[in-house]
């Protein structure tokens, strides 16, 4: 297998164009993957660390020769873990995969863990578990009790914010009256203005949001979260 199709192969299987992958693994421009795709350069070594920090579920020597599996083998915690939503996924499911576990108090917001500033405090790994590009920890009480402080919820980030799903739950970062708040909340629609969304708590001592989409600084779908049940 040439440079160009393990390359083809890692745009199906983030199911991203050139651009986004490159925008993904903290590119600004898309040039380098295109030139790869037309057989003009291969894989460097710093591009391979480069995709590897944004999926570290691929396997770097097999980005490199071409030789083994993509998907390298599974190495994290095994958990027990359900989609908090709606129980649904989107479909297909991976046998293998890494998911890295970030902190985001530490590292002061979600924009620095969505453009791969950070590195994970650890990885988690789930047989079955949908493609996510991520874990946090979940502070607060607003979703109990689906949610309580303490879980981890992984999520699958969002690049258009007019492309959310009614009525299912996000993690969000978003500006309000000069602070950045972040949170997990349903997202609704506020059907007489479309610029608009309205946040909304499962705990009803929360009362419900509306902001502007403008507003929004990082986005991503929930896509399972994890309790622990017992200490130690």
């Amino acid at each position: 297998m040439t440079d160009a199709q393990r390359i083809r192969t890692l745009l199906e299987y983030t199911r991203l164009n050139g651009k986004n992958f490159a925008l993904r693994i903290g590119l600004n421009y898309p040039d380098t993957i295109y030139h790869i795709l037309r057989g003009r350069n291969g894989i460097s070594d710093k591009l391979a660390d480069r995709i590897v920090m944004a999926f570290p579920e691929i396997d770097k020597g097999w980005l490199r020769s071409g030789e083994g599996e993509m998907l390298r083998a599974a190495t994290g915690r095994r958990l027990s873990v359900f989609d908090p939503a709606s129980g649904r996924s989107d479909g297909r499911r991976l046998q293998r995969q890494e998911v890295p576990l970030y902190d985001f108090e530490a590292v002061a917001g979600l924009v620095p863990i969505f453009t791969n500033r950070n590195a994970p405090i650890d990885y988690i790994s789930i047989p079955d578990l949908p493609r996510c590009d991520g874990a946090v920890y979940v502070r607060g009480d607003s979703m109990y009790p689906l949610l309580k402080s303490g879980d981890i919820v992984m999520y699958k980030q969002i690049q258009d914010y007019y492309n959310i799903i009614w009525g299912e739950m996000y993690l969000i970062s978003f500006s309000y009256e000069g602070e950045e708040y972040i949170t997990v909340k349903f997202i609704k629609k506020v059907e007489e203005h479309p610029d608009r969304v309205l946040l909304v708590s499962h705990n009803p001592h929360h009362a419900p949001k509306e902001i502007p989409v403008a507003a929004i600084r990082a986005l991503a779908l929930v896509k399972a979260s994890i309790r622990f049940n017992t200490m130690g």
